[in-house]
């Protein structure tokens, strides 16, 4: 029981003596939009918004949570009787929530920093009508559902006063699905693979973490 008392203190004086030791303030919080590309053909880029709380657990680490929500268009490849064709999606809303920890360079005004991020993603679904050599069919519907998928990102960006920006490759798990198209009145099988990875282009400020 003493032994674990003093374990306790001495973390506490070390975590005390670390924050202390900081040129910047521990605690930030981010803001900001920017702009989300998804992968695949058929697909456009939308915009994003994010909230990003986090900690230094240094001058050069920190840890953070961060929710987003993204509104893009994402496209699905459809196999039906045999044959493979793209389905243009309708514009959709993909949110996440994830951790994330970054690495700072330098400590100067301008502070370049990389990291890497996880989470849970939610995708929404994608409607769209598959077509083949510029004609279109009459399977227009859902081609793919809603799903929840796990995912993560590597970020590259930087810092300057209360300004950031930064670039992150959300890489997401594929969406698979099987349904029933009525093409003409006649009734078959398909099944449709979406790709769930986008590029974001992240603009925004951050409320504290300024020196000290």
């Amino acid at each position: 029981m003493k032994n674990t008392f003093k374990l306790i203190v001495f973390l506490a004086v070390i975590s005390t003596a670390t924050v202390q030791a900081q040129s910047f303030k521990p605690i930030r919080v981010g803001l900001g939009i920017g702009y989300a590309s998804p992968a695949g053909e058929g697909t456009k880029a939308g915009i994003l918004i994010y909230l990003e709380p986090s900690y230094r657990l240094s001058d050069a680490i920190a840890v953070g949570l961060k929710a987003e929500g993204a509104i893009m268009a994402r496209a699905a490849v459809v196999t039906q009787n045999g044959q493979t064709t793209t389905a243009k999606g309708s514009v959709s809303a993909a949110g996440s929530y994830t951790l994330n920890g970054q690495y700072y360079f330098m400590n100067g005004g301008f502070r370049p920093f990389a990291g890497l991020g996880f989470g849970i993603y939610s995708l929404g679904s994608i409607s769209g009508t598959a077509s083949s050599d510029g004609s279109s069919s009459s399977s227009s519907g859902e081609v793919s559902t809603s799903t929840a998928k796990f995912g993560f990102y590597p970020r590259l960006g930087f810092d300057a006063g209360h300004f950031t920006m930064n670039l992150e490759y959300n890489i997401i798990g594929k969406s698979t699905n099987s349904y029933q198209v009525n093409s003409n009145g006649t009734i078959t099988n398909a099944t449709s693979e979406s790709k769930n990875n986008y590029l974001g282009v992240r603009l925004g400020f951050f409320i504290g973490g300024g020196r000290k």
